[in-house]
């Protein structure tokens, strides 16, 4: 069969799943097995080992698995990478299409998003300060992930006629495990185009367009011209705002797009280190400010990863499920940030202008590093000094029942955090988040459009790619006027479906990616300056 009959079927199976089981089905992906009773209380109600998700187990296992294997890489190879990514070994001779920076910056451009303000907040919202050590455990295993699907998505890339690369899982699958394997690699490359369009599309445009409707109608009001939402069907309402916003970014995005992976890597080069620093800059101005409570937080952060507060008066739980729930947020916002072991940044990555993959591999452990460790502790530390913490459904379950505050959760907890933060300076700290949902945003659509372009080739060849940008423009609009929980549930467990096959052919190839380090950090590595001389 061909790969375009079998990327058809596999869409239609997928969608039609979607309509018989709708919403309910895709929730399950990232909780399955703990959604059934008999996994509920596995091997006992005190310690239900049964309530962690497969999904989970098979992140962190695979994670440990491979930093073990390569004898942890995140720790001997980082500074090579970070030298590698300040470009001294680039040779502008080497096939590819972007220099190392920038197939960092265009898989940053994918990672360092919602996830990063948004995320991090619910982790804390549910799982407390302690969520936060969680979210750095997975960063720490993650990068190792991201090093061995990186390298093996540059290893099994395609120079194309015109020079351009295609790669990624998908094709790493294919020619590294083989023929037989291509089932495998078909059903990654179709959840890929669906993840484009749901989680690193409609989703990003929602939340963007939503932002900046409540920072409208905080002005004018929600029944002016423009704010006033108008029923088209029951169930759906939609303002001229939001329809305004929807074709702002659909022009923003498509003129990017449409110009591919070159114009793609020049935009994401600049947007992705301006948005960091941007955001990075707010958050350290802000800790400094409460320089006298970063120890403290630390502390409050380890006591709550490892024995958070499970019984006060009028509320009981047991104190490993209080501690599984801490764990489980936090792993489960971790992973959603970096997107360690999902295969997606691999496809940016196999666009470097370079003959090594492993030198490759190296870049793209700065990651979850950047992503994870920074930005999303920035974010964390933010909301605990300023006290935001406490306006979480962890504090008044566990800490104080008696607290009257309001609870915010989401980007709302995050705003609330840098408007109290920043109150000493200027009365609007919350319009930082507001213009950073904004940047990181429309940088993640711009990302994800190039992994579902890629995907898009794998499946049904040169043809397909610009009605495949097309439709992706179009699905931007869409995000900006729509109401997304059921978008939310489709693309969390298309990420999920994506996994498994990454995973599984990370651990398959594991032996392959033993001998690539071990000839690679055998030789001598040269700066290109001192070659030519």
């Amino acid at each position: 069969m061909k790969k375009s009959t079998a990327g058809i079927l596999t869409l239609i199976i997928i969608f039609t799943v979607l309509i018989i089981g709708g919403v309910p089905f895709f929730d399950t992906v990232w909780s399955f097995p703990g959604n059934f009773d008999f996994f509920k209380t596995f091997p006992s109600e005190d310690i239900p080992l049964g309530i962690i998700p497969l999904m989970i187990i098979a992140l962190i296992g695979t994670g440990v698995f491979i930093s073990f294997k390569l004898n942890f890489p995140q720790v001997k190879h980082f500074l090579h990478g970070v030298k590698v990514t300040m470009g001294i070994y680039d040779d502008p001779k080497d096939e590819g299409d972007l220099s190392h920076f920038k197939a960092l910056s265009t898989a940053l451009s994918a990672t360092v998003g919602i996830g990063n303000i948004a995320g991090v907040a619910t982790a804390l919202y549910y799982g407390g300060p302690g969520a936060l050590f969680w979210m750095w455990v997975t960063a720490f295993f993650g990068t190792a992930l991201k090093f061995a699907e990186s390298t093996l998505g540059h290893k099994y890339r395609e120079i194309l006629p015109d020079g351009s690369t295609a790669g990624g899982p998908m094709y790493t699958i294919e020619k590294g495990l083989g023929p037989k394997w291509r089932w495998m690699a078909v059903a990654f490359a179709s959840f890929a185009i669906i993840c484009s369009f749901a989680t690193g599309n409609a989703i990003q445009s929602f939340t963007v367009s939503d932002q900046i409707y409540s920072e409208v109608t905080q002005i004018f009001g929600t029944t002016g011209y423009f704010t006033l939402k108008h029923e088209i069907f029951t169930g759906f309402e939609v303002s001229l705002q939001q329809a305004i916003n929807g074709l702002i970014l659909s022009a923003i995005v498509g003129a990017v797009i449409i110009g591919g992976i070159k114009r793609i890597g020049n935009v994401t080069g600049i947007l992705s280190p301006f948005m960091a620093a941007f955001y990075v800059l707010s958050a350290v101005t802000i800790l400094f400010a409460y320089l006298g409570e970063i120890l403290p937080s630390f502390g409050l952060i380890f006591e709550m990863a490892f024995n958070p507060p499970a019984e006060i008066a009028g509320v009981t739980s047991g104190t490993f499920l209080v501690f599984m729930n801490t764990m489980l947020w936090g792993i489960k916002r971790g992973l959603y940030s970096n997107e360690a072991g999902q295969g997606s940044a691999a496809i940016a990555h196999s666009t470097a202008k370079t003959k090594h993959s492993v030198r490759e591999g190296s870049v793209a452990m700065l990651g979850p590093f950047i992503d994870t460790i920074t930005v999303c502790t920035l974010t964390g530390l933010v909301i605990i000094v300023t006290g935001a913490w406490h306006h979480t459904e962890f504090y008044v379950q566990r800490i104080d029942p008696d607290f009257a505050g309001a609870l915010y959760n989401s980007s709302i907890l995050t705003s609330f955090a840098f408007k109290e933060g920043l109150s000493w300076l200027f009365d609007y700290g919350d319009k930082i988040i507001t213009i950073g949902v904004v940047l990181f945003a429309i940088s993640t659509m711009i990302g994800w459009s190039f992994y579902g372009d890629r995907a898009t080739y794998y499946l049904f060849g040169k043809k397909m790619i610009l009605p495949y940008k097309w439709m992706f423009i179009l699905f931007v609009f869409i995000g900006a006027i729509a109401e997304l929980e059921a978008v939310w549930a489709f693309g969390d467990a298309a990420l999920g479906f994506m996994t498994f096959p990454n995973l599984i052919s990370i651990i398959l190839l594991s032996p392959i990616l033993v001998k690539e380090m071990k000839e690679y950090f055998s030789k001598e590595h040269v700066p290109y300056k001192d070659k030519k001389s």
